[in-house]
């Protein structure tokens, strides 16, 4: 798949761990500002900042309104997938914001749902990771399967020294 490298603001976009964290939940389905808020224990307001910088470089878009609960218009938010079309970008933050990201999401989950592994070998980096780009990429590609658990992969290569 040929990503394109993301612009400056795309890449600000993506160098907050919170802003990442959106961009997963509304991945299969959308969720209104306030139910993002809750699922992230954070204030709606501070979500909503989020919400508008992730609408405003096209991470997330609007759905139709519904009406909540006390009648009030609601908005519901939905991934657009771009984050997966981009390549690298300008922004030193983005990778510190995806570990943070990882490490809150796994921070919320009993040790017996984290399946991990660790392994020192000795390869060509980059080959290593066009070969585990070109996984992902056919993962990505494949329709979902109805019968299959959501899972998130993060994977890191780093000297082993």
């Amino acid at each position: 798949m040929h990503r394109r490298p993301a612009t400056e603001a795309e890449a600000a976009a993506l160098s907050s761990a919170v802003r990442l964290r959106i961009i997963r939940l509304t991945y299969d389905r959308a969720l209104t500002n306030k139910e993002i808020a809750h699922r992230l224990g954070k204030d709606p307001a501070t979500t909503l900042h989020h919400v508008r910088k992730l609408v405003a470089t096209g991470f997330l878009e609007a759905q139709p309104a519904r009406t909540g609960n006390r009648g009030a218009r609601e908005i519901p938010y939905r991934s657009t997938g771009l984050s997966w079309k981009l390549a690298g970008g300008p922004h030193p933050d983005t990778g510190r914001a995806m570990l943070e990201a990882y490490l809150a999401e796994v921070a919320e989950l009993p040790p017996d749902r984290l399946d991990q592994t660790r392994l020192v070998v000795r390869v060509d980096p980059a080959e290593l990771n066009r070969r585990l780009r070109t996984l992902l990429d056919e993962l990505e590609a494949e329709p979902d399967d109805p019968s299959g658990e959501r899972v998130a992969l993060y994977l890191a290569v780093y000297p082993g020294d």
